[in-house]
């Protein structure tokens, strides 16, 4: 049951925290957003008549800023919270309150907070910052950072050995034992040296135990089989390019450039280009190429109020759709052109800028590259001639779809680089104008830096695509509280936990000596 009760500080807590410096991080915060709204925002997730009482979604929303802000763990952020003062004010708690146990943040993080309340949290925020007057940009850049997985990915011939032992698990609890009739003989795929046949014979053999278990299936093995099944049914999960790890079934293999693969999730982001706040923040699987949801982030960056002039991006950006949206805002596109983004399905093909390459629908990329020019009708064309991996070409169960009649073993993607709108953005950017608007879109490759080496957005900390937007979006909400700081132009000293424990001592020691304490 929510109850929101009206706070009051004690006497004593009143008087400890009137000893915290004005200028500190966590006052400055609080004088320019008001936070009162989250408890409205997430009412409905709480039942307003029944059950016992509920800790305030307010309080747990600032343990889960305090704990991004810091990078810390749920553990950790209650453990330092009893020791500083200044965190325990910024919570709106009396020292003499009990804090929530930390197992409540992981609850409240799946259960009461929705994806999309923290994407209306970085709306409200972004809002009150601009009817302060913080925000002074016209301009928005756009960008996407990888996000490792949690996990590690393992080979098919692995993973199919681990759905046959869920399998066995399963009929153990179902049935108490295994029957006799299922073979748990599991294969040693190590010890075959021919990568592919070990992969045709593991999955042979689960496709037999899915069999040989389905007479006895309970509802766990129900479940169990179900599972095996849909992974198997995926075509791009034995040629790995699909599902990795049973762990975390959402990450996926991408690439930061050519030789640079990943294993994990991308998150894509919209900011201010002067003022660097965020304004949207959405989380894809690593495979996807950037882009793809840029409606959304422009959507939420609209609804914040901030009607951009110009979208700065680099020329993954430089696609018909993200152009379009662009022009129906009225805003200037301030991308580089991209000579490899038009007369492509993009249902069969997508485009990694960083790597330079092509992937089709199967996960198979481009392994070569040629700049030709043909003549026709008396002109000089140019175009790029991309070549796809002839290895999984020859065997792709989309070959007659995607190469029809060729005779080829590889295919080769035709791209051209010379359309009217390609040639018209293409001379914009020659333009001085352009190259020194352009130097705005740096500053997101800041933003970038600060995401992941100072507020633990380079690793994921759960499984799974909801927790890692989760993740990210809390974490674009610590970014921009500490942003704030700045544009607020005040600086942001921390309290340290020893002054805080020396002042509540010196109180009890001598409370007629309250007003001498000092901090350090």
């Amino acid at each position: 049951m929510l109850r929101v009760e009206p706070k009051q500080f004690s006497m004593f807590s009143a008087a400890v925290y009137s000893r915290i410096p004005k200028d500190h991080m966590l006052k400055k915060i609080e004088e320019v957003i008001d936070f009162s709204f989250i408890n409205e925002l997430l009412a409905d997730s709480y039942c307003s008549d029944f059950g016992r009482p509920a800790k305030e979604p307010e309080l747990l929303m600032r343990l889960l800023f305090l704990k991004h802000i810091y990078d810390i763990s749920d553990v950790q952020v209650i453990e330092q919270a009893a020791l500083n003062i200044a965190w325990v004010w910024f919570l709106g708690l009396n020292l003499e309150d009990q804090l929530p146990h930390p197992s409540l943040l992981a609850k409240f993080r799946t259960q009461r907070l929705g994806e999309f309340a923290l994407d209306d949290i970085i709306v409200e925020i972004i809002s009150q910052c601009k009817e302060k007057g913080l925000v002074k940009t016209d301009g928005i850049s756009v960008d996407a950072t990888h996000i490792e997985a949690n996990t590690i990915k393992k080979i098919p011939e692995r993973i199919m050995k681990y759905l046959a032992q869920r399998i066995f698990k399963a009929l153990k609890k179902d049935l108490g034992e295994i029957p006799p009739e299922i073979d748990t003989d599991i294969p040693d795929f190590n010890q075959i040296e021919d990568h592919k046949h070990a992969k045709e014979v593991m999955k042979q053999y689960l496709l037999q135990v899915i069999q040989q278990a389905e007479p006895f299936a309970g509802e766990k093995t129900h479940a169990a089989i179900a599972e095996a099944e849909g992974i198997l049914a995926d075509e791009k999960f034995i040629i790995q390019k699909g599902l990795r790890s049973l762990v975390d079934k959402d990450a996926r293999i991408g690439r930061k450039s050519k030789d640079k693969p990943f294993y994990g999730y991308k998150a894509e982001y919209t900011m201010l280009a002067d003022d660097r706040l965020i304004t949207a923040v959405t989380v894809q699987s690593g495979e996807k190429t950037d882009g793809n949801n840029f409606a959304e982030l422009l959507e939420r960056t609209l609804e914040a109020g901030i009607k951009p002039q110009q979208v700065y991006g680099d020329k993954a950006y430089f696609r018909p759709d993200i152009l379009a949206q662009i022009e129906k805002i009225n805003a200037e596109p301030i991308i580089p052109v991209s000579e490899s983004a038009y007369q492509i399905n993009e249902e069969l093909f997508s485009y990694n800028k960083d790597s330079d390459q092509w992937f089709c629908c199967m996960g198979n990329h481009t392994v070569k590259k040629k700049h030709c020019t043909r003549k026709k009708d008396g002109k000089d064309y140019e175009y790029y001639r991309f070549t796809f991996d002839k290895k999984q070409c020859v065997d792709c169960s989309h070959r007659a779809e995607c190469m029809g009649k060729a005779k080829g073993k590889a295919r080769i993607l035709i791209v051209s680089l010379n359309t009217h709108k390609l040639w018209e953005y293409s001379q914009k950017q020659k333009t001085e104008a352009f190259k020194e608007a352009y130097k705005k879109r740096a500053s997101i490759e800041w933003k970038n830096a600060e995401l992941k080496r100072f507020l633990g957005l380079a690793r994921a900390t759960g499984y799974g695509l909801k927790a890692v937007a989760t993740q990210a979006k809390l974490t674009a909400i610590a970014a921009n509280l500490k942003r704030i700081i700045a544009l607020a132009g005040a600086k942001a000293p921390a309290l340290s936990n020893a002054n805080c424990c020396r002042a509540i001592f010196s109180y009890f020691k001598a409370p007629v000596a309250l007003a001498s304490l000092r901090f350090a």
